[in-house]
Order: C-alpha cells, then structure tokens, then sequence
C-alpha cells in the first residue's frame, strides 16, 4: 500500500476540493480518500509519498500523440521549405517516416514516454508511422510503455501513398496488435485502427480496414486538418469528409476524428449523431499554419471533445493554456475558452479513455478508481479552490510543475527524478539513433 498526501486534492468529482488530504492506494487502484492525518492514522507504518503542500491530482490523459514524431526536433533537411501543410507532410513528416527503424521507433518512444511522466501524463494515445519498418512497429512503441508502466492506446497510419504493400501491412499491423492486447482483461495497453487522413486512403482500402478490424474497436484518423484534405475528397469523392467517412462506416463510438479544423455544420451534427469522438490540438493546428477549429460551435452542440497535442509537446498543461487564448483570438471573444478548454482536457479526455480503459474509471479520484495520480509543486499566491482551480492551472502550472507520477499504482517518478528507467542512458542513445536517421532522410 502506498499513501500520498499533505496536499490539496483536486478530485474531479465536481468541484471536490480536499485540503491537506491524502489518499491510499493498494495494489493498481485508489482505496480511500480523506484528510491526511485521519489516512496516515488509519493506516500505520504504510509508505507515505509527501506532496509537500502541493496538489494532488488525477494523472493527465493525451487523446493525439505522434512518438515517431520525437526525432524531428533539431533536424534540418536538405531543401525543405514548406509553403503549406501540404509540403509539410511531403518534405518533412513523409520524408521522415519512411525513413523510420525499429530502433528510431522503440527509443523515440522512450524518449517521449520519460517525458510525458515528467509532464504528469499517464495516458497516451499515439499514432504511428514508419512506412520503411511496418511489421511489429506497434511493439516497438508499446514496449517502453509496457516497461514502464504508462497506459497507452496505439494504432498504425494506414495510406495508399506509398504503395499496395505498405499499405496492405499496415493494415496487418493494426489487426495482429488488436487481437493481441484487446482481450477484455488488459487495461493498460489498446489497440485501435490507425488511418491516415481521407485524401491519402481509398474506398477500397477503408473497406478493407473495416473487414480486418475486429469487432468493438474504432478508427484513430486526421479529419479535415487542412483546406487541401477537404478539397480533394470533395473534388474525387462529391462529399466533405465526415460525411464520406459517415457514409463508409468509419465514425462511431469508438473513433477518434482528430483535428476536424475545417468541418462544416452538418458535419458536426453527423459526428453527434454517430457519438464520435473529436480531439483539437491547438499548438500543432497553429504551427502548421492550417487554421483554428470550432470547438467552441462543437461544445455547444454537445460533441464529445477532447484536448490533444499532436505531437507538438508532451506538456498537456502548455495546450490548455494555449487552447484558451487561441479562441479568444480568433474569435475576438473574451469570454470564450475558459468553460470550454479545462471541459476537454478534464472531463472530455476522461471520457474518451473510458471508452477503451473500461475497468475501473481514470482521470478522477474516488475509491475503486486506477490510481493514476500526479503531485504538482504549486504554492497558490491568491485563495484555491474547487471553485477557481481551473484558473490557478490555466494560469500557475506548467508540465515541469510535477513532482511524482504515479500510474496503476506504481510511482513512476519521485521527487522529478524517473525511477523506472535509466533516463541518461536512453537520451544518450536517443541521440546517436535520431543521427543515423538524419543522415538517411538527408542522403
């Protein structure tokens, strides 16, 4: 058993804000919860883990990730100077991804999983791409996490662009990791069916996706990110995005539609109908350049809204803030952002990891939940509570504000130091790994 305490708990249970408290955890989830000293007497001699005054609170959810992504920061290619986001994908993530080895892939994944426990993220979802090393890609990238202990959903990008093998694999890829981890008892690592994006993938290849898929399980696909996607499928499909992807069977409870950017109204009313679930990524819509999505119209439809990073960071507090001043800008609106954003990342993301951790509840405290807890080193300068703590967040928090990580029971990193991995030897090889890859995109 392991008790962590002397701290403000932020229990996500409405406004439930617990001064001074502790909760008790055995074995992978949250036993009791209540003042600190009542805990520590009803439980002597248990490990107690010191919040330092600081603020206890369920670990952060990551409903977009791209870990493959990781190697891109500090890299240069030769001629790259990408207009739109189109020439992005072909000059730098396309060039990248093909470019991809087991080995990028497994450590890449390292990288990116010591940080999101040092941002306080104990759920990821990514999706993957390495076009040159398919098969057995999905293992890569979980291993760390297997090892570690985070929980994660993956899936593989399936596309046409780089040939009927490829893409035939990729398919592969996702069918033999679904069936391998979504047995109904394993609740920390998920598969889904990774797609592309609609201009990249066929009627016959989403067809073909939906045959190999077993039962119970969605999509993880970019819908409508950029103008070109939307364009394209009008021009060689006579329809918008979401309204293709309604009419072929792609949406539904379990699929995830990422981005969504440029969506009109009917289409977010199929994405209701449908109970899909959408994930905005601001920062990353923002660096490349393609536009702001309409979370704030979708909100008030009642969609089911998640807060993602897309790869741009792995701090989930530096989105929320982001996601806030983002809409107010665009929309020139001081009012909007702050019901909405903090709804995302806390309850919409909670939401939609439900939906595939479906044992025990996660993102909340309360007995019998996982306990996917996180302590942040926070001294509030002005009074905090349940009623202003989404405030304090938005506003006194940063993902290096976490001190320990804890995920289905097992502290993950104590006092800021990473106690389930050899962080320096894994960043040394990062980084003699993310060379050899440099070297092969720019040959």
């Amino acid at each position: 058993m392991l008790i962590v305490g002397n701290g403000n708990i932020i229990t996500r249970k409405g406004n439930e804000f617990i001064e001074n408290g502790a909760i008790v955890i055995e074995g992978s989830l949250i036993k009791e919860i209540g003042p600190c000293a009542e805990m520590r007497a009803k439980y002597p001699g248990t490990e107690f883990l010191d919040a330092h005054g600081g603020v206890i609170m369920p670990g952060l959810i990551n409903p977009h990730n791209h870990i493959y992504s990781a190697f891109a920061r500090g890299m240069a290619i030769k001629g790259y100077s990408a207009a739109n986001f189109m020439e992005v994908l072909e000059g730098l993530w396309w060039r990248m991804d093909r470019c991809l080895t087991q080995e990028n892939n497994e450590l890449s994944a390292y990288a990116v999983f010591i940080d999101s426990i040092k941002n306080g993220v104990t759920t990821t979802f990514d999706h993957h791409a390495s076009f040159f090393d398919i098969p057995g890609s999905l293992d890569a990238i979980s291993k760390p996490a297997r090892e570690m202990g985070l929980r994660a959903c993956f899936c593989y990008e399936v596309s046409d662009r780089d040939g009927e093998s490829k893409r035939r694999q990729s398919i592969e890829e996702n069918a033999r990791f679904i069936k391998a981890y979504n047995d109904g008892k394993n609740d920390m690592v998920h598969g889904m069916m990774g797609l592309h994006a609609s201009f990249t993938v066929s009627d016959k290849t989403l067809k073909e996706c939906l045959e190999a898929m077993p039962a119970g399980t969605g999509f993880h696909v970019h819908c409508a990110e950029g103008p070109a996607d939307v364009e394209l499928c009008q021009k060689e499909h006579g329809q918008r995005i979401i309204e293709r992807f309604h009419d072929l069977g792609i949406l539904g409870p379990h699929t995830l539609a990422v981005h969504c950017v440029h969506i009109d109204e009917h289409e977010m009313d199929l994405l209701k109908e449908s109970d899909s679930m959408v994930v905005h990524n601001p920062e990353s819509n923002m660096n490349n350049a393609v536009g702001c999505g309409q979370v704030i119209k979708m909100f008030a439809k009642g969609l089911n809204l998640g807060l993602g990073t897309d790869g741009y960071t792995n701090d989930m507090f530096e989105s929320y803030k982001v996601g806030g001043i983002i809409h107010r800008h665009v929309l020139q609106d001081p009012r909007v952002g702050y019901a909405e954003i903090p709804a995302m990342l806390f309850e919409g993301n909670r939401q939609i990891a439900g939906r595939f951790f479906t044992q025990h509840p996660l993102g909340i405290l309360e007995p019998n939940a996982y306990a996917d807890i996180i302590v942040c080193d926070y001294d509030p300068l002005t009074p905090m509570n349940g009623d202003n703590c989404n405030s304090h967040i938005a506003f006194g928090f940063q993902g290096r504000s976490v001190t320990d990580t804890i995920c289905n029971g097992k502290v993950l990193m104590r006092d800021r130091q990473i106690v389930v991995a050899d962080e320096a030897a894994i960043m040394q090889a990062c980084r003699q790994s993310a060379a050899k890859l440099w070297e092969a995109i720019n040959r």
